[in-house]
């Protein structure tokens, strides 16, 4: 998938749009999707302007982005009305910062598929070296709930 057809499918737009480039994807089952830093993302002003490093909430943003697009279509299409937000992130370990210039290679696989939740698991690598991994729990609820 390239950005026109992620942008069919994700909700999120830049400057917080995470997934530029989706090279594999099995619905319900796992992705591989690719995100270029850039020293001219915002964040790096100030996280840190002398050695600047992606900051590990982001790391894990691009892996949940990346999740939801193995939500099968016909699941986010019957859910119209709802959201999928992240309800829990589980043992995430950072390994080595992640810099300007880095490519990331963020894989996910589904490990629960349930009416209520999907869980995933993700690898976060540069060059073939893992630099984060850890799994993330989603569930789905209404539009109309998120502002009450």
């Amino acid at each position: 998938m390239n950005i026109t057809e992620i942008n069919e499918r994700i909700k999120q737009r830049p400057p917080f749009q995470m997934i530029e480039r989706v090279v594999e994807l099995e619905p319900n089952v796992s992705a591989k999707g690719i995100k270029c830093v850039s020293v001219n993302e915002p964040y790096f002003m100030g996280h840190f302007p002398d050695a600047p490093i992606m900051p590990g909430v982001l790391i894990i943003e691009c892996a949940a982005q990346l999740c939801s697009l193995v939500i099968a279509p016909e699941n986010a299409a019957s859910d119209a009305d709802k959201l999928y937000v992240l309800l829990k992130v589980k043992d995430f370990k950072f390994l080595k910062p992640v810099i300007p210039g880095d490519r990331l290679e963020i894989e996910v696989k589904c490990t629960l598929a349930s009416a209520a939740a999907y869980e995933f698991s993700a690898v976060i690598s540069v060059d073939g070296k893992v630099r984060a991994k850890g799994s993330m729990l989603f569930t789905a609820i209404d539009k109309s709930a998120v502002y009450e």
